[in-house]
């Protein structure tokens, strides 16, 4: 009877030591609001109670690397700071959390009856009003109106005349974002907030 074999689960070569505690560290600094010292300081702890870090790779060796790679700065007395490229990375993955598992629809194109001020032009047309733009002129049928109105010999084009290629409306919306930072956010020992920034972001 074949049974199994269990043997030592070596892992597959991935992610480096530094790609790891990078992903760590980048969480860690939306608890602390950014404090590059504090999120070092909690993965310090982590590492004492966890083990995330072996005697090939430690700590003192992935804050070397966070400084070769721009992500951190020493502002002076081992004080380290943001650069721009952490802050983007941090809204990169925040919104590749929110966002990435998203999957297709139908379209979302929300089609409606009225005309307005957009980019597709329409194929209906109306008579020229005062705040219409110039540009909007449909000169075919403006000329062919002159015709019809004032006749050949009399030819002479004026406002009544003109008519304005109409164009598919085009609704424009503003989007606020409001977030509760009350007590109960973090209420019970569960922490809203942290999700909260991460959606503000």
């Amino acid at each position: 009877m074949k049974g199994f074999h269990f043997s030592q689960f070596i892992p597959t070569e991935g992610a480096t030591p530094f790609e790891n505690l990078h992903k760590l560290f980048m969480q860690l600094l939306n608890y602390t609001s950014g404090d590059v010292q504090e999120a070092l300081g909690w993965m310090n702890e982590i590492d004492r109670k966890h083990n995330i870090t072996n005697n090939d790779y430690g700590m003192a060796d992935f804050i070397d690397d966070l400084k070769k790679n721009g992500y951190i700065k020493e502002d002076g007395n081992e004080h380290f700071s943001l650069t721009a490229k952490s802050e983007q990375t941090i809204r990169k993955n925040a919104l590749n959390e929110i966002f990435g598992k998203l999957r297709k629809t139908s379209s979302g194109n929300h089609k409606t009856v009225y005309t307005g001020n957009g980019d597709d032009t329409s194929t209906d047309s109306k008579k020229f009003e005062y705040g219409d733009s110039i540009s909007n002129i449909n000169p075919t049928q403006s000329i062919r109106n002159a015709q019809l109105n004032h006749g050949l010999d009399d030819f002479r084009l004026t406002e009544d005349d003109l008519e304005i290629q109409e164009q598919e409306h085009k609704s424009h919306h503003s989007t606020v974002l409001m977030i509760d930072i009350s007590h109960s956010m973090i209420l019970y020992g569960e922490d809203r907030i942290t999700p909260a920034k991460k959606v503000a972001m």
